[in-house]
């Protein structure tokens, strides 16, 4: 029993049963306590692939994702995938390989600071210089990872240390998650007085939901205070896309229902939100009529942006379970008539407002496409890469469970959306739920940015089905220099794409292309119903853009959509500095 060996049963006795990971040298006596053991490790082809991957399958399940590599470029090529999950919030275990103690500090062989490079990205650091440290180091590693606001820690492993006799050790006993604080009654109270004066009251819904366990309790509050709701990026599918209180999403590309009523209510209700720029727009014009109640786990986050008259603190289902009741109770008080008349005239804006899928034309719309595979899939995990597509999907995907909409977020990182649809498939997979269905939604920008995880898919005859829209163009990019740097298109060209049916059917995979309209049911169709892996690749028009937008240094009551832009003069697009002007206003 070395140190390794110890670790992979240590692995075992905290629920672990799969991890992503890449051999080689600081990591090998890891590998090698591997061989043999109950643990099914996932051989993905890049690390980066590995951390994405953990990242999906914490994500999609809920659990602490693993991912294992080598010091030097191994332990570096985690990297985007670590931040990736500290700024999501994800509860991810990092196991890196590290040269032998006696070594580091003397710029051996594949030696890098990985504690010193990630710290800024992750919870907690761990570098143990004996086997004696393993025990308390990885109890607390996935206690932290599990605890309060989750987030990715690292373990950096000394291979001197995973050969050292660990034979005197105890059993690994895992450690229990941090009690989460509860709300305090003051807090409650003041919370539940706004809330009971507000006539046009909105609730702001973001990620924390999720985290907090708190998406039943969410909807039960919005239900029974009727209070029309709005959410981030990150809180789609807290409230199904179809509830009647649902008005969308919120900012840059939010819909337009959910950005003017944010900028018209009296009191914003942000329940597991940040305030982040793209959902804020111009902070100092956002919500400008509205006091705010802040609901949050996370202490640092409430006021951090945006004063709030009230900051509840604690865990965000027991608030919600308590205000329930109380709240519901005033629906028909002295402002109920108000409040009745304010819900009626956001719901007819979302009426009037609603997404149109009836583009003229012979070629592929993105929007229509994306709608109707939700529908044909409303089980379906949804992994998106970054870009156009991502916003695509967020607008118009049918989501009823936030768990199935995998995104890069706060991060924004391109080649998130494949390594991430494994790791959710092999999260959701199990003897009892044989049939999860996963789709990745990619752009030919991002596919290429981990295509090498084909390989994966293959080997482990993961059915996972992906559609590829390929506008041979870095897409959003190409958007913003066509509006706000005078269409100077600056290294965003990519019609020299490879052929995509081609390198799929390299990796075995087997791969349809569709560019019309009318071939799209039956395109999406045939890919669902394939046995295996199978890529659909379509083709849409490069000068396709993603309505509505809320231009930089604006607030998001000045979003812009295709005929706004299209009345505008061509020769003077849309400046990043310009002041709002009326041709911009809503």
């Amino acid at each position: 029993m070395n140190g390794a060996r110890w670790l992979v049963q240590a692995l075992s006795a905290e629920g672990v049963d799969t991890l992503f990971g890449y051999p080689g040298g600081a990591i090998m006596p890891f590998y090698d306590a591997l061989h043999g053991s109950d643990l099914k490790h996932v051989l993905v082809r890049h690390e980066q692939g590995a951390a994405f991957a953990a990242n999906g399958y914490a994500r999609a399940g809920g659990r602490v994702g693993v991912c294992v590599a080598t010091s030097g470029p191994g332990a570096s090529n985690l990297v985007t995938g670590i931040a990736d999950a500290m700024l999501d919030s994800v509860p991810m275990v990092i196991v890196t390989g590290q040269v032998p103690t006696a070594l580091m500090g003397t710029d051996a062989f594949q030696e890098i600071d990985v504690f010193g490079m990630t710290m800024p990205i992750v919870k907690h650091s761990f570098l143990p210089r004996s086997v004696d440290d393993l025990p308390r180091m990885f109890a607390e590693a996935f206690r932290i990872a599990r605890s309060g606001r989750p987030g990715p820690v690292l373990i950096d492993l000394p291979k001197d240390v995973q050969n050292g006799d660990a034979s005197h050790l105890p059993l690994h006993a895992p450690l229990p998650t941090d009690p989460v604080p509860a709300p305090m009654d003051a807090s409650l109270h003041a919370a539940l007085a706004l809330i009971s004066q507000a006539q046009k009251p909105v609730l702001y819904g973001g990620g924390g939901l999720v985290l907090g366990d708190a998406v039943q309790a969410f909807r039960l509050f919005a239900d029974a205070t009727q209070i029309p709701a709005v959410l981030t990026l990150k809180g789609l599918g807290a409230l199904p896309a179809a509830h009647p209180l649902n008005l969308g999403m919120v900012g840059m590309h939010g819909s337009r229902a959910a950005n003017m009523a944010v900028q018209e209510c009296d009191l914003l209700i942000a329940v597991g939100a940040r305030f982040d720029d793209r959902a804020t727009g111009k902070l100092a014009e956002f919500a400008p009529h509205a006091r705010v109640v802040h609901m949050d786990l996370d202490a640092c986050e409430i006021g951090k942006l945006r004063h709030a008259e009230v900051g509840v603190r604690g865990d965000i289902r027991t608030t919600l379970t308590a205000l329930t009741l109380p709240c519901a109770a005033h629906l028909h008080g002295r402002h109920g008539v108000a409040r009745k008349q304010w819900r009626a005239a956001c719901q007819q804006r979302a009426r009037q407002h609603a997404a149109r899928y009836d583009a003229p034309g012979e070629s592929v719309y993105a929007p229509a496409l994306l709608k109707r595979l939700s529908e044909l899939a409303p089980e379906a995990v949804v992994s998106c890469d970054v870009g156009q597509h991502q916003m695509w999907v967020a607008q118009h995907w049918r989501l009823k469970d936030p768990r199935k909409h995998l995104t890069s977020g706060a991060l924004g990182a391109m080649g998130f959306g494949l390594p991430a649809a494994i790791g959710a498939l092999l999260a959701l997979r199990e003897p009892e739920n044989p049939d999860a269905q996963v789709i990745c939604v990619s752009g030919d920008g991002s596919f290429l940015m981990n295509v090498q995880e084909l390989a994966t898919i293959a080997r482990y005859r993961l059915p996972i089905k992906i559609v590829l829209l390929d506008n041979q163009a870095l897409g959003m990019v190409r958007q913003w220099q066509e509006l706000f740097f005078e269409r100077r298109y600056s290294e965003v060209d990519l019609s020299d794409n490879p052929d995509f049916a081609a390198v799929a059917a390299a990796f075995g995979i087997p791969a349809s292309f569709v560019d019309r309209a009318d071939g799209v049911d039956s395109a999406l169709q045939a890919l669902l119903a394939a046995p295996g892996p199978a890529v659909l690749h379509v083709a849409i028009d490069q000068a396709a853009n993603v309505w509505p937008l809320v231009p930089p240094n604006r607030n998001n009551a000045q979003m812009l959509d295709a005929d706004e832009v299209a009345s505008l003069s061509v020769a003077s697009p849309i400046a990043e500095s310009e002041e709002p002007s009326n041709a911009l206003s809503a």
